[in-house]
This record gives structure tokens, sequence and C-alpha cells, in this order.
């Protein structure tokens, strides 16, 4: 069967009005539809060529721009736009703040059909840029070509990554020279690792074959200057991998974990993996507030650290705890939140689905002498019962900050019928935030809302709501 063939349609002297979903700049045809793209910002007049096509919209890019928009801003990046890790830098930082609480305000209303307070102003960072103490890169055998590459008759001897994912290419990364998004010597460990390992001939991964012996690295880069290094290799080569952890050690004596992972499964999620310490120890630490919490190669932690700290005082200030209140914090991860207001409360329950989290939570409390904090580990539609509940406690307040699917109904239902004074909701996907908040809304009005931008660049935003009781 033959594929259905597009008609690919120009459109000319078009004005780009708004950002919608997914960071996409928004411009509307002449038959009506809406066009969807990706290389255009607010007030670009440009000419269009369409690409996909459906009843309601297009999806094109920009083949000529006729006027450019005094909302751009000027990439510092040269990955830019093939890249996709920061599809805004080509937007003012103060418009990216403005569409980010636009889009905020219009799912709660649009989608939660739900009435606001007076909204508070969304919390901008300071440093847009080398903000991520986490990054992650992948090594590949197969690089992704440029269009100019492409065109050449001569053959590519440099075919050699480590980078990142091309977007809806699976099995292609595009090599990183410099990014802009974690501090030094973020850049000097990915750039020696890989040049290291093309100079001793250690072949790289190719994830149609599945062959080639380097295959990730990640790279955390704590606030208080602590490195961890993880190297994934899909062979348990002894030599090979000694010989690259060795120079790494050797090149980056400030490296305070340095640890590797062999991995020969289908996918590179390490979280069933052993993780093997090679130097120093297997742990670095992060501090807030006074506080310190132990990170490991499998812990969840805030990726933006000064805007995590924001994001919880925001959290604690909405909950207006007086000291004598039983709180429970839903999904806890590794219990930040929790040991971040437990000396506001007279006690912190905190439930988390992944059995690692909890482990690090219970020693990070136990480590910053916090008595008053409970964790409990379990799917959280199962371990949030009404049995739980009665063993625990009737909460006063509940704090949840579910991934981005939001919460199961059987868990919004257990909060009703609970009916604590008040709830919390962090969110980082404010669609499925209100579809949440609308199935509350009859026992609860929304009394303060907030947006944090905890990455620059990009269309994500945080969200924080204050539920009370009608």
């Amino acid at each position: 069967m033959s594929r259905k063939k597009t008609n690919h349609k120009i459109f000319e002297n078009i004005t780009v009005v708004d950002v919608g979903s997914q960071g996409k700049s928004i411009a509307k045809a002449p038959d009506g539809r809406v066009i969807f793209l990706t290389n255009a910002v607010p007030g670009d007049v440009v000419d269009i060529q369409t690409g996909r096509q459906r009843k309601s919209y297009y999806e094109g890019k920009v083949i000529k721009y006729h006027h450019l928009s005094d909302q751009r801003d000027t990439p510092i990046c040269k990955h830019f736009e093939v890249c996709g890790g920061c599809k805004w830098q080509n937007l003012q930082y103060p418009h990216q703040l403005a569409y980010k609480q636009n889009e905020v305000v219009n799912n709660l209303i649009r989608i939660g059909h739900l009435e606001l307070p007076e909204i508070t102003p969304i919390f901008g960072a300071k440093d847009p840029y080398y903000y991520r103490n986490k990054m992650e890169f992948s090594f590949s055998s197969n690089r992704w070509l440029t269009y100019e590459e492409i065109g050449k008759t001569d053959e590519i001897e440099n075919r050699h990554a480590c980078g990142f994912h091309i977007a809806g290419m699976w099995d292609k990364i595009l090599d990183i020279e410099f990014c802009h998004l974690q501090r030094e010597p973020s850049n000097a460990i990915r750039n020696f690792t890989k040049q290291f390992a093309i100079d001793h001939q250690i072949t790289f991964f190719n994830p149609k074959t599945m062959d080639g012996m380097m295959r990730t690295l990640l790279i955390r880069i704590s606030s208080l200057d602590e490195i961890m290094v993880v190297v994934q290799f899909f062979q348990n080569d002894k030599t090979q991998i000694n010989l690259v952890m060795e120079a790494l050690k050797n090149q980056f004596p400030e490296i305070t974990s340095l640890q590797y992972i062999v991995n020969n499964k289908q996918n590179d999620t390490i979280y069933d993996q052993d993780v093997i310490l090679f130097n120093g120890r297997d742990h670095i630490y992060e501090t807030m507030e006074g506080l310190k919490f132990k990170i490991n190669a499998k812990s969840f932690y805030q990726t933006n650290s000064n805007q995590a700290y924001e994001l919880y005082k925001i959290t604690r200030d909405f909950a207006s705890l007086k000291g004598d209140e039983l709180v429970y914090d839903l999904y806890t991860g590794t219990g930040t939140i929790a040991q971040f207001i437990a000396k506001k409360a007279k006690k912190v329950v905190g439930i988390e689905s992944v059995p690692e989290a909890i482990t690090d939570a219970k020693f990070n409390a136990q480590n910053n002498n916090i008595n008053n904090v409970d964790f409990f580990v379990g799917d959280m539609k199962s371990v949030f019962s009404s049995d739980f509940i009665q063993q625990n406690g009737l909460p006063d307040v509940i704090i949840t900050d579910p991934p981005r699917d939001g919460m199961h109904k059987d868990v919004v239902e257990q909060i009703l019928s609970v009916k604590p004074v008040k709830i919390v909701y962090v969110s980082c996907n404010s669609a499925t935030q209100a579809r949440d908040l609308a199935l509350m809304n009859d026992l609860y009005k929304i009394t303060k809302t907030q947006a944090v931008d905890m990455f620059p660049q990009t269309h994500h935003v945080e969200n924080v709501v204050l539920l009370e009781l009608r």
C-alpha cells in the first residue's frame, strides 16, 4: 500500500500571535486553522510551509522571515534549534515568564473551569543558564549528521558523539561541544571522556546493533561543589572500564563520587542496575536552609537547586503551619519537602512508591536530626487508605507533589474523604493539576496560586496552589 501524499501549503506574510502547548508558537492560516511552529516567536511576520495537517490545525516551519519580533533574543548556544533542549533561547526571558504564567492560568480556567483568586506573579530564576545540577549524555557510534554533511560526497570519518537524543529519533545523538545548562567542569568532563575513548579506540554504543562500549555519562554538581560522575558501559570489559575510570580519576581529582554501571539490556535506565563505586564515596550532598540531603546515582532531587529552594519556601508559606498540625506529604520522593517543613509542624508523614527514595529520606532525616517525620513506601492509591489514616492520624494539611500524570482518581477521592483543612498542590503539569482540582472544586476553593520557573529556556513550569475548605 502506498503512503498517502501530503499536500504541503505555503502561507505568506503570516503574523505569529501566541505560544501554545509544548512551547510551540501559534499562527492562524487564511482558512482559519491554527498553525503550530517551532522556529518562530510571537510577533514574527513569516512565510510558512506546512507539514502535517489535521482538520483543525497545521504543523509548519518558517521558510522566510519578513519581520523579526521585538520579543526575540539571540540564542547563545551553537546547537540551538538542532538540540531541542532549550527551545526558547530565541525568546527574551521576561516574555518566557509571561507565556508560562499564561499557560498555567489558561489550563486552570479552560480545563478545570476553576475560579481563581488574584494571581501571584510567577517566580522567575535569577540564573536562566547554568542552573541544572544534573545532566545525562549519551554516546553514539552513529551521530546525527547536519544537512551539509549529508550533502557532501566525501566519506564522513568522525561519526562519534556524546550528547543528546534528537527529538523523535531514538537512535540519533547530537554531538554537543558546549552546553550552557550545567556549570563547569561539566563540559570539560564530557569532552575529555569522549576524546579519551576515541584516542584509545574504545567503541561507542549503537542502539540498533546493540554493541559498543561507551553508553551514557551522568554528571551531578551540587551547590556544595561536590561532583558525581557515573559512566554507563554496555560491555563488561574490565580492562577498558578501568582505563576510562582511572583517566577520569587522574584528570579530575575534584570528583567526589566516581562510579560506573555495566548495562547490557535494551534501554539505558539505571534504576534496576548495580552502581559500582570506583573512587570516592557513593553519594554527594546537597544543602538547603541548613539541611543536608544525600544524593546517590539513582536519587531524585530537583534539578534546579536554587529554584527548588524557592518552590519549597512557597509551598511552606502556602501551608502556613502553626506548629500543631499533622501534615501528610504525598509523593514525598526523598522527603525534601517533608523535612523542609518539619520544624513548622507537629509531625509529617511522607508516602512514596520508590523504595530507594524512602531509604534516602529516612537517612537524610536522621542525618538532619529530624525526629517528627515518618516515611512509608508503596503505591500511593494502595498505601494512602482508610486503614493507613486510622493508624497514622487524620491530617490537618496535605501537601501533594505528584508526577506529570497527576494524582490517581482513588487518591483524589481519599483526600476528599479525609477533608483536610488545607491542601497544597505542587505540580509540574498544570493541565493534569487543573483536572485534579476540578474534582475537588465542590469541597475546596483556590485561595492562592503561584507559578515557579524551574527550567528557563524551556516551556516547562511548576505551579503551586493552595486549597481551603469552602
